[in-house]
């Protein structure tokens, strides 16, 4: 008798265990865990429609998630990761044709652009996350939007002397646009502002500095991808793979359309909305969260 009750007290703090552990794992993966699919979608489409837009898609996916109630943890911003790498296959969708080797010297020049930022980022890749806040945000949305609108301002060139071919940007031109990439390390300043910020600089043309920055995201956001996966791919259960899909599919379609109608957009107009859409909405983040 004294054995079977010794079996029956063993069972029971077995089973508190085991509950105990699983409660545990469960509350690791708390802010991709309970993401509904509605919130897939909100976070795919704001995904697709801002990474190719000088608008930030890294502080407008911080923002959207603070409203949603989505627990910034290592799980959700692997997720991020994961649907910003959706739309950057949307970039491949959209010029497959300079994904081939016989646009080598082009791609020379866009991995060449992509050193500093993997450099960098590399290095200081636990002070970058330090930066990662609302207010940060709010702050440099404004300060792209002010050097927007500097630029198209003052320093574009004459029209008749900018180069509108990507294929014909030289190495030292790609290398400027590389290290002004480097800011985009700074959450809601935007990679794609930064990028065409740095080509506008060295002479591009506004179509030509939006697409130098699609091909650019490539390798970037490949990187960023493939190390986010390496190190956060145990922490992904089957019961989020839904939800993952979701958001995904959303943000490649909707990328694939946004990079259409954003060339279509510069064909007529200049920057100077983004630089203003920035600006107002950096102010109202810091109204809402002062």
């Amino acid at each position: 008798m004294r054995l079977i009750r010794v079996f029956k007290i063993n069972l029971v703090l077995y089973r508190n265990k085991f509950k105990l552990l699983k409660y545990a794992k469960m509350s690791s993966l708390k802010g991709i865990k309970y993401m509904t699919i509605f919130d897939s979608i909100i976070l795919g489409v704001i995904e697709g429609f801002t990474e190719f837009l000088p608008i930030s898609s890294t502080g407008h996916l911080i923002v959207a998630s603070h409203f949603l109630g989505i627990d910034q943890t290592a799980v959700t911003k692997a997720y991020e990761v994961i649907i910003q790498f959706a739309a950057i296959l949307a970039v491949v969708l959209n010029y497959r044709d300079k994904f081939t080797l016989k646009k080598i010297d082009l791609w020379t020049k866009v991995f060449l652009a992509f050193i500093p930022i993997g450099v960098v980022g590399f290095i200081f890749s636990h002070q970058i996350k330090e930066l990662f806040s609302i207010q940060i945000v709010a702050i440099m949305f404004i300060v792209g939007g002010v050097i927007f609108l500097l630029v198209e301002k003052f320093f574009i060139p004459s029209e008749t002397r900018l180069i509108d071919d990507v294929e014909q940007v030289t190495l030292k031109q790609a290398m400027i646009i590389g290290f002004a990439q480097i800011f985009a390390l700074i959450p809601g300043t935007s990679r794609a502002g930064s990028t065409i910020i740095g080509a506008l600089l060295v002479g591009l043309s506004r179509k030509a500095s939006a697409e130098f920055s699609f091909l650019l995201a490539f390798p970037v956001m490949s990187a960023v991808t493939a190390y986010d996966l390496l190190k956060h791919y145990q922490d992904f259960s089957d019961a989020n793979l839904m939800a993952l899909a979701v958001g995904f599919v959303v943000s490649f379609f909707i990328a694939y359309l946004t990079i259409k109608l954003f060339l279509v957009f510069l064909e007529k107009f200049t920057f100077v909305a983004f630089g203003i859409y920035r600006i107002i909405f950096g102010v109202v983040l810091l109204v809402i969260f002062s």
